[in-house]
């Protein structure tokens, strides 16, 4: 029977639309974002730091033949596009798993199609979009028949070849040096130039530009406030000592190939002793001296899903948090669904609580006791309910499609009592969480309220102790007016639904995508602050909101805000307020 292309590709063509406008609302179209291409907002991970010549070729006899160039160029191709989703060794994650024994029997034609096109799923369509050439589109239908290459393990010996001490201990202020309010600082990932920018937050100036790994995930806070933690996605750690004259790098190391977690030591006794990475690849988690980041410990995270306990070679570290009841870490696995309560009193005989949660597990945040972690299983449309005080799984809570809260959003809601809040990627609902299994004990754990927001793509959520308003932003929203603004409730009626804000208006920036993202208030809880992220050619800010009037406050413009995405205000990090 002769394969019809051209039928499977209208067809596939037609349900992809239609699927991908499901997604993000049945109402929302792509349009206006001058100079970006659609597969640029629709959900995709990020790009992976690996380089080709790092992962060793498999050839498969069964598969189409490439050439050593053509394997190089795939490689490069999947690592920059398609890991970030369907996994290093293609097992799947957020997509699906693309090894051979199901690539082999789509054939080359088929695979063609979905790349071209995009996926019902809400692959994007890099080949329609002018993302990928015809010649790569058939490139990577090709290569993706042959088995995947493996990138190489990363362990003690290589972390302690990375390892520098840039400026020993005993050599660092014994007090600080400088006059900044460290508390209001913020600490701003500039995406695109590797680096990121401290702010001081009273006078609204960059304090520092300092140079760390690819694409900062996260900052974290030691627990004295002294030290800001970041990784890279290229699994590179910078720990930076804010009490210099001038802020700066004190020590580095990398702790895999790609990554994207940290975290420091808070319990009584033992803060600021010891930091945890986690790693992408390889599937880890490494244990470091909190001053100095000399790893003393690493831990694989290889092994066997919660659900159906079938064995996964690639389960990527996400998000980690430390506990404040117990000298332990809260680790989250994603592929397998374990969150692994790591007591590092000892490390030498070190003892994991191993919890089964829910596969895919991403970010979360504490409830605001503290007490329960909250980390969204993504793919499974669930947020799952950890109680770090006696280290067990409490609920799985069912919510919207593709929950990415950040570390979400607590408050009291007037008829549920204390809530947590998650947006989600996959629809435009914000899910509401009761929290409060004492005094509330009719609503914890369950979702009280659903409320519609602007549209799906939302990446975080905020609100503060201090504040009424509750801020959603929909970053990776395909419509330019949705990504381009944000949605604030006022937290005391929230049945009159949202106000939008147009923050990309108020910066005053040229074009771009211009997409808005990650609400952050200062430490008094009286400002918001949000990045404008643009290209990495074009203008971007940051926007400063008064959030009790909500009006505009500041735009901080500088070249060396580059691309800035997440930022992490240092005392609400320190202390989890959020």
């Amino acid at each position: 029977m002769k394969f019809n292309y051209a039928a499977l590709a209208a067809g596939l063509f037609v349900a992809t639309a239609l699927s991908f406008t499901g997604v993000v609302g049945a109402e929302e179209k792509p349009s206006g974002h001058p100079g970006t291409p659609e597969t640029e907002m629709r959900y995709k991970g990020a790009p992976v730091p690996i380089k080709p010549e790092q992962a060793e070729t498999v050839v498969s006899p069964k598969a189409p033949p490439l050439t050593e160039a053509e394997f190089t160029r795939a490689k490069q191709i999947y690592f920059e596009r398609c890991a970030g989703c369907h996994g290093v060794l293609r097992k799947g994650a957020t997509g699906k798993p693309l090894t051979p024994d199901i690539t082999l029997n789509k054939g080359t034609d088929y695979l063609k199609v979905f790349i071209n096109y995009g996926s019902p799923a809400g692959m994007p369509n890099w080949g329609t979009s002018g993302v990928l050439s015809d010649q790569d589109v058939d490139l990577m239908a090709k290569f993706l028949q042959h088995e995947p290459p493996t990138p190489p393990e990363f362990g003690m010996k290589e972390m302690k070849a990375s390892w520098k001490v840039l400026v020993p201990p005993a050599e660092r202020p014994k007090k600080k040096l400088n006059n900044i309010n460290l508390a209001n600082v913020f600490s701003v990932t500039l995406r695109d130039a590797g680096q990121v920018a401290l702010i001081d937050g009273d006078t609204k100036k960059i304090v520092s530009v300092i140079d760390t790994g690819y694409a900062v995930h996260i900052s974290r806070v030691s627990n004295s406030g002294r030290y800001l933690y970041v990784i890279g996605r290229d699994a590179q750690i910078n720990l930076i000592d804010m009490w210099m004259a001038q802020p700066a790098n004190v020590a580095v190391i990398k702790v895999g190939l790609e990554a994207r977690s940290v975290e420091t030591s808070k319990y009584k006794g033992y803060e600021d002793t010891y930091a945890i990475a986690g790693s992408y690849w390889p599937p880890q988690y490494t244990i470091m001296k909190g001053d100095t980041l000399e790893p003393l410990k690493i831990v694989a995270t290889r092994g066997f899903t919660v659900d159906t306990q079938e064995y996964h070679p690639e389960p990527r570290v996400a998000s980690i948090v430390a506990s404040h009841f117990h000298p332990e870490f809260v680790v989250n696995v994603k592929e397998t669904g374990h969150t692994l309560m790591v007591d590092y009193s000892d490390i030498n005989n070190l003892k994991v609580t191993d919890i089964g949660t829910e596969r895919f597990l991403h970010d979360g945040g504490f409830d605001s006791t503290k007490r329960y972690f909250m980390v969204a299983a993504n793919q499974r449309n669930k947020i799952a309910v950890v109680d770090s005080k006696n280290d067990k799984l409490v609920k799985l809570v069912e919510v919207g499609k593709i929950p990415h809260p950040g570390r979400g959003a607590n408050f009291v809601d007037p008829k549920f009592g204390p809530v947590w809040a998650t947006g989600h990627l996959g629809d435009e609902t914000i899910a509401l969480i009761g929290t409060d299994p004492v005094n509330h004990k009719e609503n914890a754990w369950k979702m009280v309220r659903s409320l519609k927001g602007q549209g799906g793509g939302s990446l975080f959520i905020k609100t503060h102790p201090k504040s009424t308003n509750l801020w959603v932003d929909t970053a990776l929203n395909p419509n330019a007016a949705v990504s381009q603004s944000v949605a604030v409730y006022n937290i005391k009626n929230l049945d009159k639904g949202f106000d939008v804000v147009n923050i990309a208006e108020m910066a005053g920036l040229g074009e771009g995508p211009k997409r808005v993202v990650q609400p952050e208030y200062n430490n008094k809880g009286d400002e918001v602050w949000f990045s404008v992220w643009n290209g990495k050619t074009q203008e971007s800010a940051i926007v400063v909101l008064d959030d009790k009037t909500r009006k505009l406050k500041a735009v901080i413009k500088d070249k060396r805000l580059v691309t800035p995405t997440g930022k992490f205000n240092v005392y609400n990090t320190q202390h989890d307020v959020y």
